[in-house]
């Protein structure tokens, strides 16, 4: 279930321009794995926010590369012992 189906909001619409060759490697591989007409947006939408995802660890990736195990760690412990108890 879509977290806009939870929440029982009309999803957005898009109207995407991909080539052609992307769209049927796209079709056959959803195609394959069993999945319909339907899954289309779904996967769309999970890539989407795959790719949000890993942007994001990438750059705080980048932003603590100086950063030393020991610090990294004790921010880390910091942090989840103020989610903890707060």
């Amino acid at each position: 279930m879509s977290p806009s189906t939870a929440l029982n909001v009309t999803p957005a619409r898009w109207s995407l321009s991909i080539s052609p060759e992307t769209d049927a490697s796209l079709r056959e591989y959803l195609g394959a794995q069993g999945m319909k007409k339907g899954d289309l947006s779904r996967f769309v939408e999970e890539a989407v926010r795959w790719r949000m995802m890993d942007e994001t660890v990438q750059g705080i990736k980048q932003r603590n590369a100086d950063q030393s195990d020991a610090d990294l760690q004790a921010l880390i412990d910091e942090a989840l012992d103020a989610v903890r108890h707060p």
